[in-house]
Parts: structure tokens; C-alpha cells; sequence
């Protein structure tokens, strides 16, 4: 699927990939039930939770289409050491956990799962970019001013 490298995949790169379709309904314009609580398929809803802010959902749903999610994953790299990757994906590994809210899926394997779990995932639109981002890992130590890369807690 989608695969680049470094840590944000712009919306211009994810229009590329999969097209939006003006006539999709965004979350909020579907009723309050729309952004339900957030659910995961494992049977450890409760711990190690990665949370999608609204502004997350909302981009998902009207950039992803019928089996497509978010894949977040860590890589080694960055100016501290680790950094986030996005991408569009299709298939669900074994030692995946989904985390869902409102309809929109974001996917993280388990051994990235161990540097995110509590953190949340936001898309953020600004004058010079639109991505999607990690915000308030407590995994993490601290990061670049940029906010692509981190170092963890020992």
C-alpha cells in the first residue's frame, strides 16, 4: 500500500493514494452516536489504549474507503532516536490491535504498541501542513521541536 518514509504522510500524499470523495459524510454531520467510544479488538480494551482525537476521525473518514485504515508504526530514526510512521493499509496481521472510533480504524503492531499505548492520534491542518501526528505519548521522554522523532523512558 502506502508506504513512505519519514514520519508524516501529508494529505496531498494520502489524496494520491486514495481519493476523497466529495459526497462522503464527515463524523460530525453523522449525529452524536458517530463518535462513540473508542473500541479495540483485543480483549484488553482498557489497557495500553491508543485514543483518536476528533479532527483524527473525521480526516480518516473521508480519506479512507470500505477495508481501509490508518497503520501507525515506530521505526528507529529521527534526530532522538525513534520515529512515527503513517500509512494507508488493507491487511490486519496477527500482532496487530485496531482501535476504532466512529467508524475510523487506526492499526498498530505490537511492538509499536509498546512505545505509543496512551498516546493519542491527531490530524492536524495548518497554513504549511496537514498531517496526521502522535500528540501526548507517555511513552515518550521527550522529542525533536518538530515533533517527528522521540527518545523513550527507560
Amino acid at each position: 500500500m502506502a508506504a513512505t518514509r519519514g514520519l508524516f504522510l501529508t494529505a496531498a500524499a494520502l489524496r494520491a493514494v486514495t481519493p476523497w470523495q466529495r459526497g462522503r459524510l464527515l463524523a460530525a454531520s453523522r449525529g452524536p452516536w458517530a463518535l462513540r467510544e473508542m473500541s479495540s479488538s483485543s480483549p484488553e480494551a482498557g489497557e495500553g489504549q491508543i485514543h483518536l482525537t476528533n479532527s483524527c476521525v473525521q480526516r480518516l473518514l473521508e480519506i479512507t474507503e470500505g477495508s481501509e485504515f490508518l497503520r501507525l508504526e515506530v521505526e528507529g530514526g529521527g534526530c532522538s532516536g525513534f520515529q512515527y510512521k503513517f500509512s494507508l493499509d488493507t491487511v490486519i496481521n496477527p500482532d496487530d490491535r485496531v482501535f476504532e472510533q466512529g467508524g475510523a480504524r487506526v492499526v498498530v503492531d505490537s511492538e509499536s504498541l509498546a512505545f505509543v499505548k496512551g498516546a493519542q492520534v491527531d490530524f492536524s491542518q495548518e497554513l504549511i501542513r496537514s498531517s496526521f501526528q502522535v500528540l501526548n505519548n507517555p511513552q515518550a521522554q521527550q522529542g525533536c521541536s518538530c515533533g517527528s522523532s522521540f527518545s523513550v523512558k527507560l
